[in-house]
């Protein structure tokens, strides 16, 4: 059968039929890239290629506005009183939500050419567990987040690398990617946003910072592949220090005001009150 529905000024149609299809294996399926995705830049790779970020709301936003601020003068439907909407309200918000799904169209379509060149690619690819809910609180970095669509670039990256026979694999959430050091491993205390380039202070190593999250998620995947993952290494060092008052690492609980604040362990031979 066939389902017709109309939206965003437009009549959809949409069908099913069966076809045998077969996809090639990825061209290194041994091969792991690390994944770092942003703002900035939509994804950046531990071997150092860059996607830039389209940004497709953003240059379609002053149109978006006008034909919304169009919409809003018309006389539109009103359940209360059973106002019918004007013909001039139809033709506006037909307008607009045709420039609205351009939008949409344009951004599934980057996601896809993407996460189909990246499968096609690496047999294994390695991602973060973005807190995209906490991100979004952010209004100042709220819209561009929603413009990326993390959620969508994993959603097709891990169905595509199924069709090939690949993986990815999704780091820890607490997993801190942007804070280590590629080169030595050092972990660093805290890491401000406004910090683009990341500086080692243990090796002195400098490095780009959505490079050096890349290159620490590539080797998460093959400590993964293989099999042999250590433990992660807490951002502020938490679990790692030793002596009579060590420090372990608290996931922060919704609603507190301590977040990512350590714990402590008593010492030994004496019971917790």
């Amino acid at each position: 059968g066939v389902s017709v529905r109309f939206g965003r000024g437009r009549w959809f149609a949409a069908f099913t039929a069966e076809q045998d299809m077969s996809r090639p294996p990825s061209a290194a399926p041994d091969a792991v890239a690390g994944i770092d995705l942003g703002i900035k830049s939509l994804a950046v790779l531990s071997t150092g290629e860059e996607i830039p970020s389209p940004r497709h709301l953003g240059r379609s936003l002053r149109k978006a506005r006008r034909l919304s601020r169009t919409v809003s003068r018309r006389r539109g439907p009103d359940r209360r009183t059973r106002q019918q909407p004007s013909n001039r309200w139809r033709r506006a918000a037909s307008a607009l939500g045709k420039a609205q799904g351009r939008v949409a169209d344009q951004r599934r379509d980057a996601l896809h050419k993407a996460t189909t060149d990246l499968t096609g690619r690496f047999g294994t690819l390695v991602v973060e567990d973005l807190h995209v809910r906490g991100m979004l609180a952010n209004r100042r970095l709220a819209r561009h987040v929603a413009d990326a669509s993390f959620a969508e670039f994993r959603r097709q990256s891990e169905y595509k690398a199924a069709w090939r026979g690949g993986r990815v694999i999704v780091a820890d959430r607490w997993y801190a990617s942007s804070k280590t050091c590629s080169g030595c491993g050092a972990v660093k205390a805290k890491l401000a946003l406004s910090e683009r380039t990341y500086v080692c202070t243990m090796c002195g190593a400098v490095a780009d910072r959505d490079l050096n999250a890349a290159r620490n998620l590539a080797e998460y995947g093959q400590r993964e592949v293989a099999g042999s993952g250590p433990e992660t290494v807490n951002g502020r060092g938490a679990d790692h220090k030793t002596g009579p008052a060590r420090q372990v690492a608290v996931k922060r609980q919704p609603g507190t005001a301590q977040a990512g604040q350590a714990g402590t362990v008593p010492p030994q031979g004496r019971t917790a009150a």
